[in-house]
Order: structure tokens, then C-alpha cells, then sequence
């Protein structure tokens, strides 16, 4: 497991931040929406190995809207109206102090 920040928001990948899942999501509903995300990616492989477009576009839709589903995407789970720093890097945020 990626090291988190302190507040449980972001994952650190390679000093870089990425939206954790929202914790708040039932285990049983974060492990479906989970296995639905990693289907998604296994057809978005499928589909590129195969030379389907279509297919691809299909699958990275139902990836979108499993990390949306999660929390990792789309509106930010927490309400305290701090801004989302998906994507920066550690560095050059305030989690870097």
C-alpha cells in the first residue's frame, strides 16, 4: 500500500499526489466498485491488444466511473472546502512541510 498523507486524502506515488477512496464508502461497496475498476482496466488491455477502439473507449468509460464511484475522481469527498491537489507534487503543496 502507497504511503497516504496525513489527513488520508491523497495516496504518494513517486512524490506525487493521487485521491485516495473515500473512506467513507461501505468496505463491501469500496471492494465491489474495486473489482469493477479492475475489470474495466483488464477490458481496456483486452481491447488495445485487440486493436478495438470502440471496445477501449467502452472500457475507459466504466474505469472513469468506477474511480469516480470511489472517490478518485470527479467531486472531492471531503467538505472543508480545501482545493484537490490530485496530481502535484508533493513537493510543492502544503504536505510538504
Amino acid at each position: 500500500m502507497p504511503p497516504k498523507t496525513s489527513d488520508g486524502r491523497y495516496i504518494i506515488v513517486d512524490g506525487v499526489l493521487w485521491r485516495a477512496t473515500d473512506p467513507r464508502l461501505p468496505e463491501a461497496r469500496r471492494q465491489y466498485l474495486v473489482n469493477a475498476l479492475m475489470d474495466a482496466r483488464r477490458a481496456v488491455g483486452a481491447a488495445k491488444r485487440s486493436g478495438d477502439a470502440r471496445a477501449e473507449s467502452r472500457a475507459r468509460g466504466q474505469v472513469h466511473a468506477a474511480k469516480v464511484a470511489l472517490g478518485e475522481r470527479g467531486p472531492v469527498w471531503w467538505s472543508d472546502g480545501a482545493p484537490d491537489l490530485t496530481r502535484r507534487r508533493l513537493a510543492d503543496t502544503p504536505y510538504a512541510r
